[in-house]
């Protein structure tokens, strides 16, 4: 049977409302491996969601990104700061801590990424957005952070149960995001292939944490790792590709990929990991 022949008959196997996810591990046969990667597997139809079969835990995560004038950076960090100093002081209240906040320094320049963990989820969330809203010292803060910015975005996201938690690091590092738009239903069959790729990424400890949206940009993924430095990224990067099975996860997630970029992160004076 010829490629095309292939294509049609393995595309008309497919019911036309069957939901194309899968959590499956089917490997394809060596004489179509190839045309296998081109197509999303499916599996039945489930009663629990995306997000409970991902992720394990009651707690949700605010990633803001920033974008800041170029003559205002240090204005900006030294405001932010004071506002992270202010969510600290009301932590029992707001039950939110900052786990995270870089600027980039490679990839979209004069832009700031701070993560914030919310344990409690949406309902913590909530409470917290109205406190910020009501007390006028954080109101005077946002406004005078409205100088120095030139856009801002905000996205929930939910932790991969099988990544590090995002616990904080000793320093000196450099981090690295890496954020990937992924094609509308394949999420599971993500996580399925990243948690078996994350066993040949152990040997460097360079995993810090994984993400994925649940509010903002939807079907969006971040990966984020922590290194010495640039050198010591691409000697680990390399090595990788050294173990057998690390080639498996690439093949199998590349196809599931839509967009992605990369940004190398600092962390600020004020970031809880360093």
């Amino acid at each position: 049977m010829n490629t095309f022949n292939k294509i049609t008959a393995l595309t008309a196997a497919v019911p036309k409302n069957a939901r194309l996810i899968t959590t499956t591990s089917v490997r394809p046969n060596a004489d179509d491996g190839w045309l296998s990667k081109l197509l999303v597997r499916k599996i039945e139809p489930t009663k629990e969601s995306h997000s409970r079969m991902l992720s394990d835990k009651e707690i949700v995560y605010a990633l803001h990104t920033h974008n800041i004038r170029p003559d205002s950076v240090d204005k900006y960090l030294k405001n932010y700061a004071t506002s992270v100093a202010f969510v600290e002081s009301k932590k029992s209240e707001l039950g939110c801590e900052l786990v995270g906040s870089w600027t980039v320094s490679v990839g979209d320049m004069d832009q700031a990424l701070h993560l914030w963990r919310y344990v409690g989820g949406f309902e913590k969330i909530d409470k917290a957005k109205i406190m910020f809203r009501e007390n006028p010292d954080y109101r005077a803060l946002e406004k005078e952070r409205g100088n120095f910015v030139r856009s801002r975005h905000l996205q929930y996201l939910l932790a991969f149960s099988f990544w590090p938690s995002g616990e904080p690091r000793q320093p000196s590092n450099i981090y690295e995001i890496r954020s990937y738009s992924l094609k509308p239903g394949t999420m599971i069959e993500w996580g399925n292939n990243w948690a078996r790729g994350l066993t040949y990424r152990r040997a460097k400890n360079e995993a810090f944490a994984g993400y994925f949206s649940q509010i903002g940009r939807l079907y969006n993924v971040h990966h984020i790792w922590c290194y010495k430095d640039l050198q010591a990224r691409r000697e680990t990067r390399e090595s990788t590709w050294r173990n057998p099975g690390w080639d498996e996860c690439v093949a199998y997630t590349v196809p599931l990929i839509r967009e992605m970029h990369c940004r190398i992160l600092e962390p600020t004076e004020f970031s809880p990991t360093k």
